[in-house]
């Protein structure tokens, strides 16, 4: 396998005079002689503007002569080489790519819709020119075969509650899943000579037919949490009270009391709504 080769071409400023000077002393000789064989000088000058060759910052020139690769000039300005070689322009500037959004199932099965934002750029213009057939495809191609094979190795989210209790997800590891992609991504574009300067997911969301249902899941999850930590708060604050009452021997209370003062206790600090308090004129048997 061959690999990218710099050259450096003739300075492309003094050719230019020298260009010049051939097609027009070639006219100009041709007039004042009345012979047309100096018209020969001025045909070389005018094959001569063919060989110019300008490389703006940032791009690239692959060089071919006759199908053999020759060389590539990454310098910028002008220059001048064969005329017969065949010029090929690759750009060396970042590119931005947003993938479509593509519908693909996480690890659970679950259908999600995933988009990628890659940030990419050519740095081995040989490999970009023949090692692929279209290298700006083919980031396209394996961008959205690497996303969905990441889409596929974790879960959307984390359901601990079903037992799929995973340390990274598609939704909350941000971080991790961008580095994973990237590695990716990198590994597929490396055989065409192209450098992943950065990946991460740009929209990710589940799939229409069970967005709803999943929205809902969310809420009953987070209720369930809300509820447990109001209960564990409940039973605390509960617990100081029995303590306190007994430490400063404020009353006593047998064993059906503390039951009953627990329980009421436990639904003022746990109902939803505010409780409408009781005055009890009586004893605390009544």
């Amino acid at each position: 396998m061959k690999a990218e080769k710099i050259i450096k071409p003739a300075n492309g400023y003094l050719m230019l005079f020298i260009v010049l000077a051939l097609f027009f002393s070639g006219i100009a000789l041709s007039i004042k002689a009345e012979n047309p064989a100096y018209l020969i000088a001025t045909l070389i000058g005018f094959i001569g503007f063919f060989g110019f060759i300008l490389v703006n910052p940032n791009t690239s020139k692959v060089i071919l002569l006759f199908g053999k690769y020759v060389g590539t000039i990454k310098d910028n300005g002008l220059y001048w080489a064969n005329p017969l070689y065949r010029k090929k322009t690759i750009s060396l500037r970042a590119s931005n790519f947003d993938s479509e959004r593509l519908k693909v199932n996480d690890k659970l099965g679950n259908p999600i819709m995933i988009s990628t934002i890659l940030v990419w750029r050519v740095t081995d213009t040989y490999k970009a020119a023949f090692d692929v057939d279209n290298y700006e495809n083919f980031v396209r191609v394996q961008t959205d075969a690497a996303v969905r094979k990441l889409a596929s190795m974790y879960p959307y989210d984390n359901f601990a509650d079903e037992g799929h209790d995973e340390d990274i997800t598609l939704r909350s590891s941000v971080n991790e899943v961008s580095e994973a992609l990237e590695k990716e991504i990198d590994e597929r574009l490396s055989i065409a000579g192209i450098e992943v300067l950065e990946a991460r997911i740009g929209y990710l969301a589940y799939a229409q037919e069970i967005a709803s249902a999943m929205l809902k899941r969310q809420q009953a999850t987070a209720i369930v949490a809300a509820r447990h930590k109001i209960v564990q708060g409940a039973v605390e604050m509960v617990e100081m009270a029995l303590d306190e009452l007994n430490k400063k021997q404020i009353v006593e209370l047998d064993e059906e009391r503390k039951a009953a003062m627990v329980s009421n206790l436990l639904v003022i600090l746990c109902g939803d709504k505010e409780a409408s308090p009781v005055v009890n004129a009586g004893t605390l048997s009544h």
